[in-house]
């Protein structure tokens, strides 16, 4: 494994990457490189390609209300391509490139290499759990949405969830169903744990906020 060639990315990487937000930084990055490292050898892929891509997935995020968000993913692989070049040969960085290119979750792509899927499981895994809690409401604040509904936080009612207004209807929507989208089977085993942990929180949460909406009238 050239680690010399990712050492040089990284460092490019970081100054990128300087004032990002939170939820996107070179922290959340160096998480996901985490998660690849751990995914990657357990299930015998290509260090060099999916430590690489893992590095440069997001380097081009653009905002959530913005109309090139969709191609942030590709806008990435584009500027890694550049970076690539003379770094490793033609073929390599193709292979890195798609694994950016498709390992956006808007995207809904099951991508057709094991390095592909690898960095989905990874970028996801960084979605769930203590961490993925923090980057959601990260990105909430930054959006100016309310924490939850004040009249049902947790959809008791039946209604569908928005989390363009309501951060916690992000969870409902997106965040408890991602475990079942993983790869891998040591992904699987990792998300499960987070994702019950984000349970608790929900759990802690209800008791911290009482009885809303039909629930407290229930309650007098």
């Amino acid at each position: 494994m050239q680690t010399t060639v990712l050492d040089e990315i990284k460092a490019e990487v970081r100054d990128i990457l300087d004032g990002r937000d939170p939820a996107h930084d070179f922290e959340h990055v160096m998480r996901v490189y985490r998660n690849a490292e751990i995914l990657g050898r357990k299930e015998g892929a290509d260090m060099d390609v999916l430590l690489a891509a893992a590095l440069l997935h997001d380097l081009v995020v653009y905002p959530k209300g913005s109309a090139k968000r969709t191609k942030s993913a590709d806008d990435s692989a584009d500027l890694a391509e550049k970076m690539l070049s003379g770094r490793y040969p033609k073929e390599k960085i193709d292979r890195i490139c798609y694994c950016i290119r498709t390992h956006s979750y808007s995207k809904k792509i099951t991508p057709s290499t094991l390095e592909a899927r690898l960095l989905q499981d990874a970028d996801r895994l960084d979605a769930l759990g203590a961490i993925g809690i923090a980057r959601t409401f990260s990105v909430g604040g930054m959006e100016k949405r309310l924490f939850y509904n004040p009249d049902d936080p947790f959809g008791s009612s039946g209604r569908e969830p928005d989390d363009k207004q309501w951060t916690l209807d992000h969870f409902r929507l997106k965040l408890l169903k991602l475990g079942d989208s993983m790869h891998s089977r040591e992904a699987r085993n990792m998300a499960r744990k987070r994702t019950e942990f984000m349970q608790l929180f929900m759990h802690q949460l209800r008791a911290e906020i009482g009885p809303v909406g039909k629930e407290k009238t229930s309650h007098l």
